[in-house]
């Protein structure tokens, strides 16, 4: 029912924005075309409403879909509260020329043909955006650095450069060099380790048969780690018998061991220079609103000491929040992935950071500090549902920890 309700809602939503579009043009193969596009777009809806699946919406063919739908929906949404502002505005200058003996209606014509003009050209915005997120922007690669200052990080690793990555969401790559030119980048950070912060696929562990050989060249002097995320467990996926996701999850972890990543399974590993150390905490996914809650803090601490400098990888930022800075443990650094920014929203460096995502997770990009403790939320490697990005771009982060000196 409440897929009917939607539909509906679209045609009406689709019938209130044409009239924008005859207003300003009088073309009969232009009406015709946009008709057309409406009935393609729709059709496939209807189709793709039948077989909805989590699993299957998660599928390139369909994720395209979803990304031409938005690209044409979004737009007519922002025709009709141009249109709408307008009707409310000409009913009451309406009454008003009325009441004056006026003759409203060339005014009214005209004044029509400019608000549906200016609304034309704003809603014509979002839909370059969204077309050009999925032609170009999902694979627009930015290397974002930050330095972070501890009283008690360890001498030797003054200078120690983290390289992070994360949601990589190998079913939905489509462009082999592209990837290539970004594992070839994150080698290019000479970062002291990789840390990758889960969702290695989409669904399966298959979707990383093509892309094995390739991120099995990320190398670094102190090793590649890896956590797992909410994806990696194959949570959305209608499998014929617990055995069979059991071992799919157990492909997915050989699949990291072979590739020469060491996945923390709520285990910790000590990162060692010159007789130095700084402890290593890997947690399996833990998350607020229905994601999996099997992360175990105290799992992963045993053998920790209490004035260790840790670094805590942990899929979920929500982990952070609820869990993990006000751990008595003092977690000095905690790296996150998961909200994928949205794959949407606008960032200009010290204006604005904005995405929908952020009513949704206190913690969803950079770098946030509460305590004296710091979380990284990277904006994800891949992308997942809506095939592309638009202002919020994929990201590989290099965080070079730093000794903070004393002053007088």
């Amino acid at each position: 029912m409440r897929w009917f309700i939607f539909i509906v809602i679209y045609i009406l939503v689709d019938i209130y924005a044409f009239q924008a579009v005859k207003t300003v043009a009088k073309s009969p193969w232009l009406h015709g075309f946009y008709v057309f596009i409406s009935l393609a777009v729709l059709a496939g809806l209807i189709y793709e409403l039948s077989f909805l699946g989590s699993a299957k919406m998660m599928e390139p063919p369909k994720m395209y879909f979803f990304g031409i739908f938005l690209a044409v929906f979004i737009p007519k949404l922002i025709l009709i509260i141009f249109m709408f502002g307008e009707d409310i505005g000409r009913f009451f200058v309406g009454i008003f020329m009325k009441v004056a003996g006026s003759n409203e209606a060339s005014f009214m014509a005209s004044r029509r043909k400019f608000v549906s003009t200016i609304a034309l050209g704003i809603a014509a915005i979002p839909f370059a955006s969204l077309i050009y997120g999925m032609v170009q922007g999902k694979y627009n690669y930015k290397v974002l650095k930050y330095a972070l200052e501890f009283d008690d990080l360890p001498d030797e690793f003054d200078g120690f450069t983290l390289t992070q990555i994360s949601d990589i969401h190998s079913g939905s790559f489509d462009n082999h060099n592209k990837v290539e030119y970004a594992v070839n980048l994150i080698n290019e950070q000479q970062g002291d380790v990789i840390l990758f912060t889960g969702d290695l696929v989409n669904n399966v562990a298959s979707e990383m048969d093509d892309w094995k050989q390739l991120f099995s060249t990320l190398k670094a002097p102190q090793g590649v780690y890896s956590v797992l995320g909410n994806h990696d467990y194959g949570d959305y996926v209608n499998w014929e018998s617990a055995n069979e996701k059991a071992l799919n999850l157990e492909k997915l972890k050989l699949l990291q061991k072979e590739m020469g990543w060491d996945l923390l399974l709520n285990e910790n590993r000590y990162l060692e220079k010159n007789g130095q150390r700084i402890a290593l905490v890997g947690v399996e996914n833990w998350g607020l609103n229905g994601f999996k809650q099997i992360g175990d803090l105290d799992k992963a601490c045993e053998g920790i000491s209490e004035n260790d400098f840790k670094i805590l990888m942990s899929h979920d930022p929500s982990h952070w929040q609820a869990k993990v800075k006000e751990d008595p443990r003092h977690f000095h650094l905690t790296l996150s992935g998961h909200t994928h920014g949205m794959q949407f929203g606008i960032e200009i460096p010290g204006i604005i950071k904005w995405s929908p995502i952020k009513y949704r997770y206190k913690n969803w990009a950079g770098i946030y500090e509460e305590f004296g403790r710091y979380i990284n939320v990277n904006r994800g490697f891949g992308f997942l549902g809506y095939p592309g990005r638009v202002g919020i771009w994929p990201e590989i982060t290099v965080i070079q920890l730093k000794k903070k000196q004393n002053t007088v």
